[in-house]
Order: C-alpha cells, then sequence, then structure tokens
C-alpha cells in the first residue's frame, strides 16, 4: 500500500496496532484520539484515507463525515465501531463512508478494505453530504457476528436502489423489521408503508385499491410463499401494470422460493420479478454469540419501559446461549418480557430461565451456533457461508475449492487416527482409501504425528 491515513479512535492499543500494521504495509500513518485533531489535519490537506472510530471523548464520528465531505471531496472514510447495530450502517452508508467494520475488527480485512480505499481514484468533487439521520427508533436489530454485519451492509447499500427486495428467514428471525428498516431510512420514508396478504389482491378492485394505499411508497407481501396459484397470477399483474410512480416492492418468506419453483409451487416469472436482491436474516442459533447482546438489549428496554431492573444471572445467561431458539428473535424476546414481571429478584435465576422456556424441556446444546444433531450437510453449509459472509460481500481469493477441500481433509483424517487408534491400515479402511494414499496426505497436510499414531 502507499499513501498517507489518519487514524482516529481513543482506544489506544487500536492505535497502535493499526499505526504497526498499515506501516509494515508501506503507508505513513498519523494517529490521534481526538476527532478535533482528526478534523484540522484534514482541513490542512493531510492524508489520504481516514480510519475513524464513531465515538470520540470531543465528538462523533458520523457527524463529521459531511464536514469531511465539504472539506475533502473524495476522501475515503472508514468507519470502525462498538455500535454494532443497523444504525450505525445505515447512517455510515448515508453519509457516504467508505467502509464500515464493526468492533471487533479482523485486521487483516480491515487492511484489504483499506487497500481498496487507497486505489480508488475519485475524479470528480462529490455534493454536499446531508448530516446522518438520528435513531429515531429503536430497532431491535442487534449483532456484531459477521452474518449480521454482513447483512446490516447489504441494508444500507440497497435501501435506496430501485429494485425489489426479498427477505428470506425463519419466522420470528426479524424480517418484518429489516423490510420497514428498508423503507423508514429511504428516500421513500415519507410516504406510506403497507403490509399486504394475498387477500389483498382480490376482487374486481384489489390491485387497484393496494396501489392507491401505497401511492409511492413500499408495500410488503407478508409470507408470499404461503399464496396460491391466483394469488401468485395476480401480483404478477399488479407488477405488471404499476406505473411511473409506483412503490417500491419487498416480500419475505420463511420457505425457499427457489426450491418451491423447481418443485412447480411457485411461479417462474413471480420468482425473477421479487428476487431482485435478497435479504437473508440468520437464525438465532446461527449467531449465538449475538445472544447475550439481544438479552441486553430487551432487558434494558424493559427497564426504561416498565421501570423493573432485571439482569440475567451467569447460569441463566449460559442456558440462554445454549437454547435453540426454534422461535428466533421473536421467542427470546418474548421470554425476557415475562421474565421482566415475573423475576421475583432482579438477578434472573437459571430456575426461572427453565420455567419460562417449560421446565420438561431440556434445551438442545448449540456450540459455535451448531445445533447438535444437525445434518453435516447443514452444518458444512451454515459454516461455508460464514466463510462468504467474513469478505463483505466481496469475493474470496480465488483457490476457493482446494482451500475448503484441506480444511475438511485434514480434521476428517485426524479423527479417523484418533478413533482408530493410530493403526494406519485401519484408519485407510475406515476413510476408504487406499494406505499410501493416506501416507501421502498425512505428509502433504503436514499432520502432526503423536506417539499415538505411529506411522507403520
Amino acid at each position: 500500500m502507499d499513501g498517507t491515513v489518519l487514524v482516529a479512535d481513543d482506544d489506544r492499543t487500536i492505535r497502535t496496532v493499526l499505526t504497526q500494521a498499515l506501516t509494515r504495509a508501506g503507508c505513513k500513518v498519523h494517529a490521534t484520539s481526538s476527532l478535533m485533531t482528526l478534523m484540522r489535519w484534514v482541513e490542512e490537506g493531510k492524508g489520504d484515507l481516514v480510519i475513524s472510530d464513531v465515538i470520540m471523548p470531543d465528538g462523533n464520528g458520523l457527524q463529521a463525515l459531511p464536514q469531511i465531505a465539504r472539506m475533502r471531496p473524495g476522501l475515503p472514510v472508514i468507519v470502525i465501531s462498538a455500535q454494532n447495530t443497523i444504525m450505525t450502517a445505515i447512517q455510515a452508508a448515508e453519509a457516504e463512508a467508505f467502509d464500515y467494520l464493526p468492533k471487533p475488527f479482523d485486521l487483516p480485512d480491515l487492511m484489504k478494505r483499506s487497500a481498496r480505499a487507497l486505489e480508488v481514484k475519485r475524479h470528480a468533487p462529490k455534493a454536499a453530504v446531508s448530516a446522518p439521520r438520528e435513531a429515531s427508533e429503536e430497532l431491535p436489530l442487534v449483532g456484531r457476528t459477521p452474518a449480521m454485519q454482513a447483512l446490516y451492509r447489504l441494508v444500507a447499500r440497497v435501501m435506496n436502489a430501485d429494485l425489489p427486495v426479498l427477505i428470506s428467514g425463519e419466522s420470528g428471525t426479524g424480517k418484518s423489521l429489516i423490510a420497514r428498516a428498508v423503507h423508514d431510512f429511504s428516500d421513500r420514508r415519507g410516504q406510506p408503508f403497507v403490509t399486504a396478504q394475498a387477500s389483498d389482491l382480490s376482487g374486481v378492485d384489489g390491485i387497484s385499491t393496494l396501489l392507491a394505499r401505497a401511492k409511492g411508497g413500499s408495500i410488503v407481501f407478508d409470507e408470499v410463499s404461503d399464496f396460491d396459484d391466483d394469488a401468485q397470477a395476480r401480483l404478477v399483474r399488479m407488477l405488471d401494470v404499476m406505473g411511473e410512480h409506483a412503490p417500491r416492492v419487498m416480500s419475505t418468506s420463511q420457505a425457499d422460493l427457489s426450491v418451491k419453483m423447481e418443485a412447480g409451487q411457485f411461479r417462474k416469472d413471480l420468482f425473477y420479478r421479487l428476487g431482485g436482491v435478497t435479504l437473508a436474516v440468520p437464525a438465532l442459533r446461527e449467531r449465538v454469540e449475538d445472544i447475550p447482546l439481544l438479552a441486553e438489549h430487551f432487558l434494558l428496554r424493559g427497564e426504561r419501559e416498565q421501570g423493573l431492573q432485571r439482569r440475567l444471572s451467569p447460569d441463566a445467561l449460559a442456558l440462554v446461549r445454549a437454547y435453540p431458539w426454534p422461535g428466533n428473535v421473536r421467542q427470546l424476546e418474548n421470554m425476557l418480557k415475562r421474565l421482566i414481571v415475573t423475576a421475583s429478584e432482579s438477578l434472573i435465576s437459571k430456575a426461572e430461565v427453565e420455567a419460562a422456556l417449560g421446565g420438561s424441556q431440556s434445551p438442545v446444546p448449540v456450540r459455535g451456533g451448531t445445533v447438535e444433531g444437525e445434518k453435516l450437510s447443514a452444518s458444512v453449509a451454515r459454516h461455508l457461508q460464514r466463510y462468504f459472509d467474513l469478505h463483505g460481500g466481496q469475493l474470496p481469493p480465488a483457490g476457493v475449492y482446494d482451500r475448503i477441500l484441506r480444511e475438511m481433509e485434514v480434521p476428517l483424517i485426524e479423527i479417523a487416527l484418533d478413533a482408530t487408534g493410530g493403526n494406519q491400515a485401519k484408519c485407510a479402511d475406515l476413510l476408504g482409501i487406499n494406505r499410501n494414499t493416506l501416507r501421502k496426505k498425512i505428509t502433504d497436510l503436514d499432520i502432526h504425528v503423536t506417539r499415538r499414531r505411529k506411522l507403520m
């Protein structure tokens, strides 16, 4: 990399780490804990890239972005923030930040994004940028996991795009909240937001009435996968007759529409009309690390609304993390609402959580976002999707096939060797491969041979 990077963060450790990494990469670095100092550097013409935290001792990094854009049009800014909500991603996008990353961030990922930012050539100054919008209402779209952060960034990118949006996910994951966020923070926010069912399309005047209600706002077709053939045909006709000032069309679905289409249960022409952009909302069991954040969010909201201070005991929190949550975020929210009222003490006990979940039900352990008993193919698919999500909408480096096979092959051989007590003949038979092939793989894959795994 080549260029001068301005780093603004009140965390000394982060400043040190970024300074060292960027310097090793060939950049000059100016680091500060003060937003005022950062703005002075920008005004003086210093820097080819800004990496800034949001909450600073003397100001807000997001709110400073319009001023940076006016002083230095085209200067890329990467926002890093510990405020891991959809609002941060949306505000960063509205203020035309080059990129946004949540804390804790992956350093190699940040370095790649910094390199791309320094390579960007912006020839013409942009128009003045409006100040980021304040969060007028709280959205329980909280999460620092890579899957949720990728979703936030995608929402921020598509909210003003003239494309239909399909929001997929299990019941209770927050599909309706995502649709509402896309509308509320788009240019259509002053127009109506209409949720429609199949019945709204029926009758002689169904389509015209629905379009009149929505005007130039947004229409969300709820669980479109459940629409029968007649409703699907009417929806196609509606999409065909919409005029110049048509509303934006969004739809939600628990089912995989592509599977239903292949099975002949969903119209192909409708599928391609609705699927301009697909927003996949992960199940709660796929983002276990977000559960404490969500629990804290709901408990704090209960404290504000009802004046009852409640917290989960360590044992209770461990149980909440281990539970598979078939009803996803909605189930978690409803359980905590009950416990806010019914808990006998400010510290909610494990027994009270067990009772709220239905004491006879023992939770299915969840480890690393995978439900115990889940099919291997589903678990692998989950991890592969997470791998792609970590690249923030960019393609991974070439050679994915060999890298993934290697990562799967190594633990498979190691576990098989353990299971056969290091007997390579038995291990080869177990795996269904030649013994010489196994030897070669042990060497090529650099599998460590312990005393228990002696080469024969």
